[in-house]
């Protein structure tokens, strides 16, 4: 497998993005409006695009939240690659690049509609938070952290 560091311009990326958002509205149902307005792509400078045999497999990305945090965010695997860890190859990558630009800690969203991916964080070590900036008081929203600098 190749983990390729890129950013939110690569095709490979959009197109993963454009299958995570396929199924996030099946799940979220009538709320995926309003969460998909956090998760715009223009302005990610960091993705991870994983590739077997040229073949884009899962992506994911980090964001500055803040001076100490980078939000892990757009977290995808394909239906057809999934449970043979790529999720937690693209965690353990974005975890390192957060931790070479220095940053603390890694904070993430997801929803309580996806059990697949709170069991891939909590396996992961990341612990649930109070709900942060736009999620607090969001019913359907579990966030997480995980200090990656001590």
């Amino acid at each position: 497998m190749k983990i390729l560091r890129t950013n939110s311009e690569n095709k490979d990326f959009i197109k993963l993005v454009k299958l995570l958002d396929l199924d996030l509205a099946i799940r979220d149902g009538e709320d995926h409006s309003f969460y998909a307005q956090f998760n715009k792509t223009d302005s990610i400078k960091h993705v991870i695009v994983v590739y077997k045999n040229n073949i884009p497999l899962g992506c994911g990305a980090i964001k500055e939240y803040d001076n100490n945090a980078m939000e892990i965010k757009r977290m995808f695997t394909s239906i057809e690659s999934r449970g043979i860890g790529i999720a937690s190859l693209i965690l353990n990558e974005l975890e390192k690049w957060a931790r070479e630009l220095l940053y603390k800690k890694c904070i993430l969203e997801t929803g309580i509609k996806q059990p697949e991916a709170i069991g891939l964080y909590e396996k992961n070590g990341y612990k649930l938070i109070l709900n942060y900036g736009q999620y607090a008081n969001i019913e359907n929203s579990k966030c997480f952290e995980k200090v990656i600098i001590k």
